[in-house]
């Protein structure tokens, strides 16, 4: 059988299957977490529940908070849609890591949206507004944050010029395939936001959330930041000051609701948005792919496959704060002791229940993401 092309593509990349991490991680030289990792950041959800299961020089950022030295959580959004459970994933891993002491920085990549997806800067501003209420509402807070447009941000634009004589068109198309030299020039910029904290705010470890799916953009930057220098003047003397390579986690990226290979916007059922009815979103969950047998029979014989379920590896992503609880729901599941309906029933309660909550804080958020992206 042909060896399977391990390349990935941030624009167009499909699901991932579990076998496939560890070739990639062996393949892209990423580090994996272990247990003296998940340990130092115990109070990070999906380090410790193995949703984020790789990082690039997540030492720097444990090495920053042991110290009380400051330290950056950056990373963004693609405004052409409204939040679905995908872009919640690295969402709340901001979150969390602002909650361990980083400073946010938060992108509303309205550049990449239009060479994407075709969608003007005027026109992707109602996303973006709504977009920024959703994070909010998860618990973003603004003060201890810098949040932007790439279209209205300078140094994301600049820097995108001052690296590229570093770059070549085959350098490019080696990383990411052959692409439209627009996307090429919003790999630039995103270099730019990811070298943004320690632009603005003096050289600091930078860790970037993301799926791996996006690691191009990290390895180019990382690449791009070994030759790129900060200047500054010291007692009237410009001395030149190297930056921290800018690290990362990964997370699992998950399949669709229905058991297809990805979340996708051809496939309604894959995935549900927060701005859909509940009766839609509800009707989703009930449909669900999952670990369960053929039959209840052989669901108490055999036990079920909660590894596989659709709607355990959301509890665990999104909508179970219970460690415990999550871990008594698999082994009931394996020893054939917990039925998928009665399964799909609580975890539908617990979703309604939460975008219910959610969009009460979100609708409390709208007025403040307009002032803060400066849209009326």
């Amino acid at each position: 059988m042909a060896e399977k092309n391990y390349s990935i593509d941030p624009w167009s990349s499909s699901n991932i299957l579990e076998e496939d991490y560890d070739r990639l991680i062996n393949k892209f030289g990423i580090e994996r977490i272990n247990d003296i990792m998940r340990e130092r950041f115990k109070d990070h959800r999906f380090i410790r529940r193995k949703v984020i299961f790789g990082n690039r020089d997540l030492d720097e950022i444990y090495k920053a908070i042991d110290k009380d030295k400051k330290w950056a959580v950056m990373s963004g959004i693609k405004p052409s849609g409204p939040f679905h459970l995908g872009t919640m994933t690295t969402a709340l891993e901001i979150v969390e890591f602002q909650s361990l002491g980083a400073k946010a920085y938060y992108c509303i990549a309205d550049i990449e949206s239009y060479e994407d997806n075709g969608i003007p800067y005027e026109e992707a501003e109602s996303t973006a507004v709504d977009n920024l209420a959703d994070i909010l509402a998860l618990g973003l807070d603004p003060e201890n944050a810098y949040i932007y447009r790439q279209s209205e941000e300078p140094i994301v634009k600049d820097v995108c010029f001052k690296v590229s004589r570093l770059v070549t068109n085959n350098m490019l198309k080696a990383i990411y395939g052959k692409k439209t030299f627009g996307l090429y020039l919003a790999a630039l910029v995103q270099c730019g936001d990811i070298i943004l904290p320690q632009i603005m705010d003096g050289v600091q470890p930078t860790v970037v959330p993301v799926g791996i799916d996006q690691d191009p953009h990290i390895r180019l930057t990382r690449d791009l930041t070994r030759r790129y220098y900060k200047e500054k003047k010291v007692n009237g003397k410009i001395i030149q000051e190297d930056f921290f390579l800018p690290g990362a986690t990964y997370h699992k990226l998950l399949p669709g609701l229905d058991g297809s290979e990805k979340m996708s916007k051809r496939n309604p059922n894959s995935y549900f948005t927060f701005n859909e009815p509940l009766e839609s979103i509800e009707k989703k969950v009930r449909s669900a792919f999952t670990g369960g047998r053929k039959n209840m029979k052989m669901q108490k014989e055999l036990g079920g496959e909660p590894q596989k379920c659709m709607i355990y590896k959301i509890l665990t992503y999104f909508f179970e704060d219970d460690d415990q609880q999550l871990a008594e729901e698999f082994e009931q599941c394996i020893h054939g002791e917990l039925m998928c309906g009665e399964h799909k029933r609580a975890c539908v309660e617990k979703i309604i229940e939460y975008v219910k909550e959610h969009r009460k804080k979100k609708e409390k958020n709208i007025d403040k993401a307009r002032e803060i992206l400066n849209i009326n």
